[in-house]
């Protein structure tokens, strides 16, 4: 069976019935409709209760998911999100995100069909996160929190069923990684030092925001020694310096989560999250040369980066482009010398803030319709 023959099977499988008395969970296995883990059976009452909390109407479109082009609607939304486990009230969470990753900048279209590993992060900010139980502390990348796990979930199971995005079809990722089962955090505002990410965005504490980067895995980062700002943040400045990191070699975004303690032991310093941000753009990078075999295999002038990056032997390459392409939040336990860095896809995503709800940033920034430039 060709790749089109094998898409128009799934898309078929996706309106089949059960047959009376089967099992379900291993009926859905069989129609592909899972993510590889078992599904909740989606019953009417439960499809109902999401869709009423994502404001009634199932068949309003969400949003066209690629890169197949499926249609988003808040009845199928509700269906993704009951097979994941999620509540109804962590709906108007994957509502947005998804809205988040449709935007044309983020370019889920490649994203989904990429060789690369990229997969969506999902962070959220505000009141939200303690509404509907999230977990931003111990683990906050790892299991044990329903929210975290079914949202992002619930995410995945849509990039499959309503985008197309099945292994070895239309997903081309040569390794992948485990966060695309879920990979879904909150930012731990409560034991952070600085203002929210999305307060620095032109949100108000008040207000809910999603951000969604197309993201390798966290990359660990330990310092157990240092007591300034400078210190930790030259661990960090280590950890983003490789030669093989896709921000390496394609620039784009990228994210770095600062441990409590080592975000505590930053603004001891009297250091803000501006200057953070700086300080890992100007400090960390690689020579031109090492990114590039050191003329081993010829010259290489790379068109994938910023024209105006030197590309003598000795120059410095900077990770991003920019500070601005850093994008700084605050997880995990309060007990722990460890931060993480996460590299982007590069040039070719975008990273979107989108408000939940109502939630708007204030005149003057760079956003349009509730999403923001970032």
């Amino acid at each position: 069976m060709g790749p089109d023959s094998a898409i128009e099977a799934r898309a078929a499988a996706s309106t089949a019935t059960a047959p009376e008395g089967a099992d379900l969970i291993e009926f859905y296995y069989e129609q592909g409709y899972s993510d590889g883990l078992p599904l909740v059976p989606p019953t009417p009452a439960k499809i109902a209760a999401v869709v009423e909390s994502l404001g009634g109407d199932p068949a309003h479109l969400v949003s066209r998911v690629p890169p197949r082009w499926g249609s988003l609607t808040r009845e199928v939304l509700a269906i993704n999100m009951v097979m994941a486990g999620c509540r109804p009230e962590y709906a108007p969470v994957v509502e947005a995100a998804l809205r988040a990753l449709c935007e044309a900048r983020f370019n889920l279209n490649g994203v989904q069909a990429t060789t690369h590993m990229a997969s969506p992060l999902l962070v959220v900010n505000g009141p939200i996160r303690k509404a509907i139980g999230m977990n931003a502390g111990c683990n906050v990348f790892g299991s044990g929190n329903r929210a975290n796990a079914t949202i992002g979930r619930a995410i995945r199971l849509v990039l499959l069923n309503v985008g197309g995005g099945w292994p070895g079809l239309l997903d081309k990722s040569t390794l992948g990684h485990p966060g695309k089962y879920t990979y879904c955090i909150a930012e731990n505002e409560e034991a952070s030092p600085f203002a929210p990410y999305h307060v620095e965005k032109g949100y108000t504490a008040a207000d809910s925001t999603v951000f969604v980067l197309a993201a390798e895995p966290p990359h660990s980062i330990t310092n157990h020694f240092a007591n300034d700002a400078q210190g930790i943040l030259d661990s960090v400045c280590s950890a983003m310096s490789t030669i093989c990191n896709n921000n390496a070699v394609s620039a784009g975004h990228c994210a770095v989560v600062l441990g409590p303690e080592h975000a505590a032991t930053v603004a001891k310093s009297g250091w803000k999250r501006h200057d953070i941000r700086h300080y890992l753009w100007a400090h960390s990078g690689n020579r031109w040369g090492d990114l590039y075999g050191n003329g081993r295999y010829g010259k290489v002038y790379n068109r994938n980066l910023p024209v105006w990056y030197k590309r003598d032997p000795d120059a410095r390459t900077p990770i991003v482009p920019s500070p601005d392409n850093i994008h700084l939040f605050i997880a995990g336990g309060e007990a722990g010398r460890f931060s993480a860095f996460i590299p982007g896809w590069g040039h070719m995503s975008s990273p979107v803030l989108l408000g939940i709800g109502d939630a708007k940033p204030a005149a003057g920034t760079d956003c349009t319709d509730g999403t923001c430039s970032v």
